[in-house]
């Protein structure tokens, strides 16, 4: 008996010692390990996936330490790219530690441009992406009800997105951003046509004139597109934050006097929807057929051309009083602003001799 007692003890003080080397010592996962734990796996599951990964030495010695820990543990995509033990391993999965992808997004950028970020970042094909931003406008029917797409709602900034996040996660993502800012400058919540109203600009049209906060949603709502659509080409006729003021300006002027936009990003844009830009503007491309054209159709776009900041909102709530009729670059980075044609004809020379010079 005591001979068997002797036994028993030796056998549960060596798979104590072999838990205790199993769940302690350390594992060195091959190069940078990538696990993914999707919601609803069981602990058996995650623990055959992490051993798979070699993340782990054995998957009961993982599953008898859950249970005697009794914590729950999160799904998500980890990432093992140091030493740890099975213990270090749990806790990480407690915590819910999980890895994430940056996407960033700088102002300007069209939902072409933010496909490819996202897929550039891992997290899927950039034509999800795309798909998601042409269709799912039901994400912004209450700010934009007749919105061709996401584009000029998906706020520029730095996003972390983890892989269990899906398409539509990471587009609402930014679309609450573009809420959040919206909000914090007056655009949303009756805060923009007050704004606009009291903006100084010569003889805004009533077409592009904003409501005061009297008017019904559907007014607001429309006021709030023009905005966003304006703040887009601003955007991407200057990255000057101290020019875009008077660039509103111009265009609202012209807007006023029933002149053409004449703003070539437009162009570009139009090509980009219809899979025909070629990485540059040619004279040719003026006489595009499309909407987005704004040489040969009157006022705005239908809709957003990219995607505006903070700045370019402001500006197209806020233009500057002038009296500028146009603008060109002045090849240092700059514009130079002109109240006639034969003022910008100068400046135009101008610019194309500073061109030739460099």
């Amino acid at each position: 008996m005591r001979k068997i007692v002797w036994l028993f003890l030796i056998a549960a003080f060596a798979l104590a010692g072999w838990f205790a080397w199993t769940v302690l010592s350390p594992v060195q996962p091959p190069a940078q390990t990538v696990v993914m734990l999707h919601p609803g796996y069981s602990t058996r599951r995650i623990a055959a996936e992490l051993a798979s990964a070699g993340v782990i030495r054995n998957e009961n010695a993982f599953v008898l330490l859950h249970y005697l820990r009794r914590r729950s543990l999160k799904a998500g995509e980890y990432l093992f790219d140091r030493p740890a033990n099975t213990l270090e391993v749990q806790k990480r999965l407690q915590r819910g530690d999980v890895y994430f992808h940056t996407v960033v997004v700088p102002e300007g950028f069209t939902m072409f441009d933010i496909a490819r970020s996202v897929e550039a970042a891992g997290l899927g094909p950039a034509q999800d992406f795309l798909n998601e931003a042409q269709n799912d406008t039901a994400l912004i029917a209450d700010l934009a009800p007749s919105a061709p797409s996401l584009e000029g709602y998906l706020f520029p900034d730095t996003y972390q997105f983890s892989r269990m996040q899906t398409m539509q996660d990471m587009a609402a993502a930014m679309v609450r951003q573009f809420r959040i800012v919206a909000r914090e400058i007056g655009l949303t919540q009756g805060g923009a046509p007050e704004a606009m109203t009291r903006a100084a600009f010569v003889s805004p049209p009533p077409a592009i004139e904003l409501a005061d906060k009297s008017h019904d949603a559907t007014e607001v709502s429309s006021d709030l597109q023009r905005t966003v659509i304006m703040a887009s080409i601003i955007e991407k006729e200057t990255a000057v934050p101290e020019e875009r003021p008077l660039v509103a300006s111009v265009y609202y002027n012209r807007l006023a006097k029933n002149i053409a936009l004449d703003a070539d990003p437009s162009i570009i844009y139009g090509e980009l929807l219809a899979g025909s830009y070629t990485g540059a503007l040619h004279h040719d491309d003026m006489r595009f057929n499309s909407p987005y054209n704004t040489y040969t159709h009157a006022g705005l776009p239908p809709g957003p051309i990219g995607n505006p900041g903070k700045s370019a909102l402001e500006a197209a709530m806020h233009p500057a009083q002038s009296d500028y009729y146009f603008f060109v670059a002045d090849a240092q980075g700059h514009h130079r602003f002109a109240r006639t044609m034969e003022e910008h004809n100068k400046n135009v020379a101008a610019y194309r001799r500073a061109m030739r010079g460099q």
